[in-house]
């Protein structure tokens, strides 16, 4: 049976080398007023780096981050929608394009700018060549005080997994049939639906709790094996 881990930033790791990123992506999807659920929000990480905006006439309608009512979202959305495959959802706050933004400080193989995760471009190919599954490192577009600095590439990981329902509390609303939001919080002890995991993906968010990133134990293997300092895991149950 396969084994699943929470994947975190070791902050000691980021303490010791004392690199800090301050950057957005380049496009996004507005937030949402819903005036069915009454809630105006925005969903984090689900961010897909490697799609490239500019060619839609529309473009510029999503560089400014703001909130919509829900046919304006609607609208924006159906028009990116033809650039993803056809199993993404695209929640309110969704993000495209390269980060944009400034590097201070030393980095080490890795560098996490919240739930984001970025790469040395070595580390990201040792990785692929130890056989882990599915990562695709993007282009960055980001600014460093210093000369020769490192190729960060952030990794476009899909919100693919989901939570059980066993371990969302029971007197959560459902999700809002207009917006299709679910206003819960992180689980005290998460459970991994087992017939919701990707079958050829080791790196993967939990797609009802994307800030959560998930990697199975051929992942964290190869990150011991290879000595990539920078991520904690913890094992998670499935079910």
């Amino acid at each position: 049976m396969s084994r699943f881990y929470w994947v975190n930033e070791d902050r000691a790791a980021r303490t010791k080398h004392g690199g800090y990123l301050d950057a957005a992506h380049t496009w996004g999807l507005p937030g949402i007023r819903c005036h069915a659920c009454g809630a105006t929000w925005s969903a984090v990480a689900h961010d897909f780096p490697a799609i490239d905006l500019s060619p839609l006439p529309e473009s510029r309608e999503f560089l400014k981050p703001r909130a919509e009512s829900f046919p304006e979202f609607a609208r924006l959305r159906e028009l990116v929608r033809p650039l993803l495959p056809p199993h993404i959802e695209l929640p309110p706050g969704t993000s495209f394009g390269p980060l944009k933004g400034s590097a201070v400080g030393e980095f080490g193989a890795m560098a996490w700018l919240g739930p984001r995760l970025l790469l040395r471009r070595d580390a990201l190919e040792s990785l692929q060549a130890e056989g882990v599954r599915g990562l695709l490192g993007c282009r960055t577009e980001l600014r460093f005080r210093k000369k020769n600095a490192p190729e960060l590439l952030e990794l476009q990981i899909e919100p693919r997994g989901r939570f059980h329902p066993d371990c969302i509390p029971s007197d959560v609303p459902p999700p809002c049939t207009t917006c299709g939001r679910h206003g819960f919080g992180r689980p005290d002890e998460p459970i991994l639906d087992a017939a919701s995991l990707p079958q050829e993906l080791d790196l993967f968010r939990v797609g009802n709790f994307a800030t959560m990133l998930i990697g199975t134990e051929q992942f964290m293997d190869a990150v011991h094996r290879l000595g990539l300092v920078g991520m904690t895991f913890r094992e998670l149950p499935t079910r």
